[in-house]
């Protein structure tokens, strides 16, 4: 408990069969402003629908006689070793979901032995944040603000905390319509410890919090980050190959294609159609992170056979720690490396470059090819 606000402080181990049946569970343990917060898109929702599925439309094809048992999930990004190609992604507020906050995402994902992604909107500190994580690999995604010294400040917390990237979302630049939150009248209801020193977020809304942050991001931003840091900065927000493009010559040392679990901009496509562009475009050149609409094995699998390097996961880790705290989001990689391990061994693919080679089953294309002459 923290003020006013309760949240769950049990933790436990989960048996997890369907993430879907995990997004209800927490329902019953976050508010509902919160989790209106947590798990609503913007506008109509259809992007956010779309993400997950548009999957459907591009089936993995089962490979026999491979002779092939326990595939190997290890993967490398950025000069770090990974068990399994999944890493955490940004989100911001995370005690809205548990007591242990992002110390406790942190000691999940350290626990799990991959990377967390950190929100400059978090309620922690980069240092406490850090601290719990306990030397395990850390990222540091950056909403720059107007103020130029404050955003120097915050990269000095990074630099400081060991953080090994920074992650420059650039889809951000003002609130999506997120309309579970107007409906709710959500303002947050907890501090948001990196911002204590510039403003608050708390009472705020994400649109008021937004507003408050750099609306002209271009590549001229990146360029003074990685120069400032001296770290491989990643853009996040990037679905048009252009786009990619733009940053690479930036010198962006990563892309991470995302449309921000369709909570930006209504209407647009589902991150995972966006991504073969975009890979094509990156060809090798830098590592592709995909993030958006994941909730299966099966995605984190046709997305690294569709462009990605890595895939990040946001909301079905937040319910993991809401019902579980540290533990719980622990459990969550844990699915999904289990899933990704039966995948990968039902369609012939005995590692993650295996994988990345597989080329998805095309209905249509594959339909013609097959017909008689």
């Amino acid at each position: 408990m923290k003020g006013d606000y309760l949240a769950n402080d049990l933790v436990r181990e989960l048996r997890i069969i369907d993430l879907t049946e995990l997004e209800r569970e927490a329902a019953r343990v976050i508010g509902k402003g919160a989790m209106g917060y947590i798990r609503g898109g913007a506008g109509d929702e259809w992007t956010m629908r779309r993400n997950t599925a548009c999957f459907d439309e591009r089936p993995i094809l089962p490979r026999v006689l491979a002779s092939l048992a326990k595939p190997d999930t290890k993967c490398r990004i950025l000069g770090i070793d990974l068990p399994f190609p999944i890493i955490m992604a940004p989100v911001a507020a995370q005690g809205l979901a548990h007591v242990s906050a992002e110390a406790g995402t942190a000691r999940g994902t350290a626990e799990a032995g991959t990377i967390m992604c950190v929100s400059t909107y978090a309620g922690m500190t980069l240092e406490e944040i850090a601290l719990a994580g306990n030397g395990a690999p850390q990222w540091f995604q950056f909403y720059p603000s107007k103020d130029a010294g404050f955003n120097r400040h915050l990269l000095d917390q990074a630099l400081a905390g060991g953080y090994r990237a920074v992650v420059l979302t650039a889809d951000a630049t003002v609130g999506g319509n997120r309309e579970a939150d107007l409906r709710n009248r959500f303002v947050f209801p907890l501090k948001m410890a990196n911002l204590e020193q510039y403003g608050s977020g708390q009472g705020r809304s994400i649109e008021q919090i937004y507003a408050d942050a750099m609306q002209q991001i271009g590549p001229a931003e990146m360029e003074r980050i990685a120069a400032y840091t001296r770290l491989p900065v990643i853009v996040k927000g990037i679905q048009a190959p252009e786009d990619a493009l733009r940053a690479i010559d930036a010198g962006a040392a990563g892309v991470q294609v995302s449309n921000h679990g369709g909570r930006q901009l209504d209407g647009g496509p589902g991150s995972f159609e966006a991504l073969p562009a975009v890979a094509r475009a990156v060809n090798g050149r830098v590592p592709v992170i995909f993030d958006s609409g994941i909730r299966r094995g099966q995605h984190i699998f046709k997305a690294l056979a569709s462009g990605a390097d890595v895939v990040a996961i946001g909301r079905p880790a937040i319910y993991g720690l809401a019902l579980g705290g540290w533990m719980g989001v622990r459990s969550v990689f844990e699915f999904f490396r289990h899933e990704l391990e039966m995948v990968m061994q039902l369609a012939g693919t005995p590692d993650i470059e295996a994988v990345k080679k597989t080329r998805l089953f095309d209905p249509r294309a594959d339909a013609q090819a097959g017909d008689p002459a």
